[in-house]
């Protein structure tokens, strides 16, 4: 995550440029260890843009926000009841109830980070070891050059062989992202530590003579 020093560069270089400058920020709230800055706690002329899909756990639900400029408020209400009107009404119900669910929401944010604390122990030992500990979301993001130059046909030979899904990471950098691996803990801490023992299996059975 950036830090506010890095972000204040970033919104003061913009403002100096004249560029408008948006951050996007749904994974706020799954943090590990210290809070996520938002880009409002140093400028009002930013847009912010987040949504109920990551911390609240309402992905597909659709439903989100934007914070913009008070002289761009009228602009976006222009553009979008030429799109979409409003979200849809039983989206907006439910974001309701989840307003009101913080302790299950705390007590998934507790998942994720037992899952993270698992996967960053556990994935070294199943021959993953050029990992950095994220900063928050759910997602750790694995250098694997030293066991391919194709992360595509690597996620695929995983899936199909040791039964478990990881993301290529051409999905996120088609520049570097052949060689990483993306791998997600936003799972229950058992299925977590059965996909890691599935890693470990496939992984020694390669090494087998």
């Amino acid at each position: 995550m950036l830090d506010r020093d890095a972000l204040q560069a970033l919104i003061s270089h913009c403002e100096a440029q004249d560029i408008a400058f948006i951050s996007d920020e749904i994974y706020h709230g799954i943090e590990y260890g210290k809070k996520a800055v938002t880009a409002l706690e140093i400028s009002d002329d930013v847009y912010v843009i987040n949504s109920f899909s990551k911390y609240f756990s309402m992905t597909g639900w659709r439903i989100g926000w934007m914070i913009v400029p008070e002289s761009d408020v009228r602009r976006l209400e222009r553009l979008m009841q030429n799109l979409f009107i409003c979200a849809p009404h039983a989206s907006q119900i439910a974001a309701l109830a989840a307003l009101d669910s913080i302790g299950e929401l705390e007590d998934n944010l507790a998942m994720y980070e037992r899952n993270r604390a698992l996967l960053l122990k556990e994935l070294p030992k199943a021959g993953f070891d050029k990992i950095a500990p994220p900063d928050g979301a759910f997602y750790i993001y694995a250098d694997v050059s030293d066991l391919t130059n194709d992360s595509v046909a690597l996620s695929k030979q995983i899936l199909l062989e040791a039964g478990v899904a990881v993301t290529p990471g051409v999905d996120f950098d088609p520049a570097r992202g052949h060689k990483t691996l993306r791998f997600s803990y936003a799972r229950s801490t058992e299925d977590i530590i059965e996909g890691v023992r599935r890693l470990k299996s496939w992984m020694d059975s390669k090494k087998a003579p």
